[in-house]
């Protein structure tokens, strides 16, 4: 729910930005900035819950902690690279990959009730996924309409 509070507000505070400075609504910037502001808020939850999320990272992988890190950089270097117009497009197919194959690790969560945070065994649930698939896919439409098309 974080992630799409920061999302939206982002989002309502750039179009705002662009339209007072530029003269001119340009939602898809603003999509943009606002995913860069999203994916840096989700990056910086890489680092400081490393070990919770470690946890919810399918159990085949190795390297759990050092993977949960490098996919928070990763976010960091899709964030700033959507701000360039001249990479916006491969970015933006690379993140839609990138949200599909981080979705197991939010079904497992969600069926271990894993709580990312802390790694402990109190998460939501699977009652969570009606909301993380359809928020997922939202995420994928959003990067999809503001970056490739």
């Amino acid at each position: 729910m974080k992630p799409l509070i920061v999302l939206v507000t982002a989002f309502i505070i750039s179009a705002f930005i662009l339209k007072f400075t530029r003269g001119q609504w340009d939602y898809q910037l603003a999509g943009r900035i606002a995913m860069a502001a999203m994916l840096v808020f989700t990056a910086i939850g890489h680092f400081v819950f490393i070990t919770g999320m470690a946890e919810i990272v399918p159990s085949f992988m190795p390297f759990k902690k050092e993977l949960v890190v490098v996919t928070g950089v990763i976010e960091i270097i899709f964030a700033f690279a959507l701000l360039f117009p001249q990479y916006k497009v491969q970015v933006g197919w690379l993140l839609i990959v990138f949200f599909i194959l981080i979705l197991p690790a939010n079904v497992k969560a969600s069926i271990h009730q894993i709580n990312y945070q802390t790694g402990q065994l109190n998460g939501p649930g699977t009652a969570y996924l009606w909301f993380r698939i359809p928020l997922q896919l939202f995420f994928i439409l959003w990067v999809y309409f503001t970056s490739i098309r």
